[in-house]
């Protein structure tokens, strides 16, 4: 069950990586480990994140994952579904754990930074700022060069998300 791949994967992680929830249930109801990592130091609970399959990730709950575990950039599961707007995912993830809305990565960006300078403005990245500051996400935590999501937001112009850290 714990067998690893050339690149140390995981039944379990390539089952996330793949959608496989079925098989992934198996290997969770069998005992395999959620935060095995391989060498990009990517997880079966890590990529939910990247994926943003909700579905997956309340599969892997029972297991009981690694909240903080890290991933390769030193980012949590919260911050890649930011960045790529997955908002169902970051909807279910703040509501059904306690994952650490302000976890700074080793770019010393938030979910919240990241949903703002990697995202496009769109709809899907003004939910997920919308979820993020409430569920309480501090919009003045500032990157690495003390800009805090509002002017990064303003520069990009996405006016629809820099009205939202206006208004907390």
């Amino acid at each position: 069950m714990e067998a690893r791949d050339e690149e140390l994967r995981s039944p379990l992680l390539l089952a996330s990586l793949g959608g496989h929830v079925e098989a992934a249930r198996v290997l969770v109801a069998a005992g395999a480990d959620p935060d095995a990592q391989d060498r990009r130091h990517d997880s079966a609970w890590l990529v939910t994140g990247v994926t943003g399959n909700v579905e997956m990730m309340r599969t892997l709950l029972p297991a009981g994952p690694d909240l903080t575990l890290r991933n390769r950039f030193g980012g949590i599961s919260i911050i890649p579904a930011s960045e790529r707007g997955h908002v169902a995912y970051v909807r279910a993830v703040l509501r059904e754990t306690d994952i650490d809305v302000d976890h700074v990565n080793d770019l010393g960006w938030t979910a919240l930074l990241e949903a703002v300078i990697l995202g496009d403005g769109g709809r899907a990245h003004q939910e997920v700022v919308e979820l993020l500051l409430a569920a309480g996400a501090d919009p003045h935590l500032a990157d690495a060069d003390g800009a805090t999501p509002l002017p990064h937001a303003e520069r990009r112009g996405f006016d629809a998300i820099a009205a939202l850290l206006r208004v907390v």
